[in-house]
């Protein structure tokens, strides 16, 4: 508890002291500048994390990335995997909800950014945001980074993927890489707590271009919660495990139940 309290005032207080300090340079500089100064601020708060929490991550699979343009497509568990990722890739485009553009000065960081921002009360209005704009995007190179499930999910969740990432692949043309993790076990949706331990990242085998909707949606579903499946398993039974909360609970219990008779 006390760990957690000290991370999360922490948290904001880096982001006050880092818009305050860097404001000058990312509005007036160049946008390379800026997104040093994004990849900064995101590798801070996984410092903060480690160091206060005891939380550290550790990526796999980063040599399966492609070069150039494709998409990108994150289990979302957590604000983490929102901050994480950013320093991955040199110049991703997040698709997000345009409320966030409304906040006082951080809509004007995503601005800066040159985000995809969508009305997700309207499908076709977002669908229409989205094509005018994706394609320029994976033309000049950048990595579109789009949450299939569309909100955060706890850990074990039943999946609910959208059918937008399916548009998208289908328009674009262009790899979709998943990616999986178990994020939302040491740093929940909508809580305090903050857990220590060892969050793991897999990104998974891309999927070519090519597939139909239907089969597209099949290998996205199968390879992410196959992995995600693993990783709870796995954070389960470390010997600092975090504690599970219900979906994952349940989703132990059905894996379980899976295993035992193909073994017997």
């Amino acid at each position: 508890m006390i760990r957690s309290l000290i991370f999360n005032l922490a948290f904001y207080a880096n982001n006050a002291v880092q818009m305050i300090v860097w404001s000058p340079l990312f509005f007036l500089g160049p946008r390379a500048f800026a997104w040093w100064i994004v990849r900064f601020w995101a590798r801070s708060h996984l410092w903060l994390m480690k160091v206060i929490v005891g939380t550290d991550h550790v990526v796999r699979g980063r040599e399966k990335l492609p070069r150039g343009g494709y998409i990108i497509a994150p289990k979302h568990q957590s604000a983490w995997d929102t901050i994480a990722f950013l320093p991955w890739w040199p110049d991703p485009v997040y698709i997000l909800k345009r409320e966030l553009m409304w906040i006082p000065l951080f809509g004007w960081y995503i601005a800066r950014m040159n985000m995809i921002a969508i009305d997700r009360g309207n499908r076709e209005k977002a669908i229409r945001a989205i094509n005018a704009r994706a394609r320029q995007m994976i033309d000049d190179g950048r990595q579109i980074i789009i949450y299939p499930e569309g909100t955060r999910r706890p850990p074990g969740a039943e999946p609910a993927y959208k059918s937008g990432i399916a548009h998208l692949y289908e328009t674009l043309g262009v790899p979709v890489v998943p990616i999986a993790h178990n994020a939302g076990l040491y740093w929940p949706r909508r809580g305090f707590m903050r857990y220590r331990g060892l969050i793991e990242v897999e990104v998974l085998d891309p999927i070519e271009p090519g597939l139909s909707r239907a089969r597209f949606m099949e290998e996205l579903v199968t390879r992410t919660e196959t992995a995600c499946d693993r990783l709870l398993a796995r954070a389960a039974s470390a010997p600092d495990a975090p504690p599970m909360p219900k979906t994952a609970r349940e989703r132990l219990s059905a894996m379980d139940r899976t295993v035992k008779p193909a073994e017997a």
